[in-house]
């Protein structure tokens, strides 16, 4: 575990566990959600405060896809889950590269050769830093291609936030996926009014799990107990947004992620899919900033 600290906030990371933030803090109050007691001992990312996407984000349908003449089938990797979901940095043991006071670096290779194949058949290198400012928190995700041929790339990050504490989320976009009952993408539409959230809404009144195009990378949290607002902004290669808003659960998430669901799948059918094609040795890069402002 690595501790970051800056005025009143720290940052506890898992390199080991998925390269994944097990919790970020402001004084007392946690801008992430508490992570379940269990994750740490049975090392799963899914139960700690955020974790990496990449190389890609979200499902690819039933593990298959076809990319450069080829047809390759990906193990499933979580339980019976029939996709393969949120790529393979979340189940992976990230190195440190550097650490400091309020920075951290991890990074993986994956080599895409025996096991690894069977997750992703290409080969990259990935790395996280991570800066951590009494307000904020910057994360800047970055992912090389290091296969002999173009390669398909895509990133994300999944923070789960608090459900405590009525919070309400405010964000733009144009187009919002619909899911069938297999969880994949059935069609898009132009965001419906109770689905808008340009004004703000609080979590709960809409029951989501779905990608959004063409938003802005602007996002906010506010919290009605006095804990304040978290900016979410995001640079452009994150034009695409998930929000997740579970029953029942003590968390939800808003994921600033580079496309859309199965995208692999859908590069001729939708021409804003997101989806990246890397050169051999080409790199895509993409940042988010994480601000709090206090209710004083």
């Amino acid at each position: 575990m690595l501790t970051l600290s800056a005025g009143e906030s720290s940052l506890v990371l898992a390199p080991d566990i998925g390269g994944a933030i097990v919790g970020w803090m402001h004084g007392s109050v946690p801008l992430l959600r508490r992570p379940h007691p269990e994750a740490i001992l049975l090392r799963n990312a899914r139960g700690l405060g955020c974790f990496p996407l990449v190389p890609f984000s979200n499902r690819i349908a039933w593990g298959q896809f076809h990319w450069n003449g080829g047809d390759h089938a990906l193990e499933r990797n979580l339980g019976d889950h029939p996709h393969s979901i949120h790529g393979v940095g979340w189940q992976a043991a990230w190195d440190v590269a550097s650490v400091a006071a309020t920075s951290a670096v991890l990074s993986l290779r994956h080599d895409a050769v025996g096991a690894q194949a069977r997750h992703w058949p290409f080969a990259f290198a990935a790395e996280q830093r991570f800066t951590l400012t009494p307000d904020a928190l910057h994360v800047v995700l970055t992912m090389t291609n290091l296969h002999a041929d173009p390669a398909p790339a895509g990133l994300g990050l999944h923070p789960y936030f608090p459900r405590a504490g009525a919070p309400a989320l405010q964000f733009n976009a144009v187009d919002v996926w619909l899911n069938g009952d297999d969880a994949l993408p059935a069609g898009r539409i132009a965001v419906p009014p109770d689905w808008q959230h340009r004004s703000g809404k609080p979590i709960g009144v809409a029951s989501l799990d779905n990608c959004f195009a063409g938003w802005n990378g602007r996002a906010q949290i506010a919290w009605a107990d006095g804990r304040g607002t978290l900016a979410i902004e995001a640079g452009g290669l994150f034009s695409h947004l998930i929000v997740y808003t579970p029953l029942g659960q003590d968390f939800f998430c808003v994921e600033p992620v580079s496309h859309m669901t199965d995208a692999i799948n859908r590069m001729n059918a939708d021409p804003d899919h997101g989806l990246h094609t890397l050169a051999p040795g080409g790199t895509l890069k993409g940042e988010v900033t994480f601000r709090l402002a206090t209710g004083g």
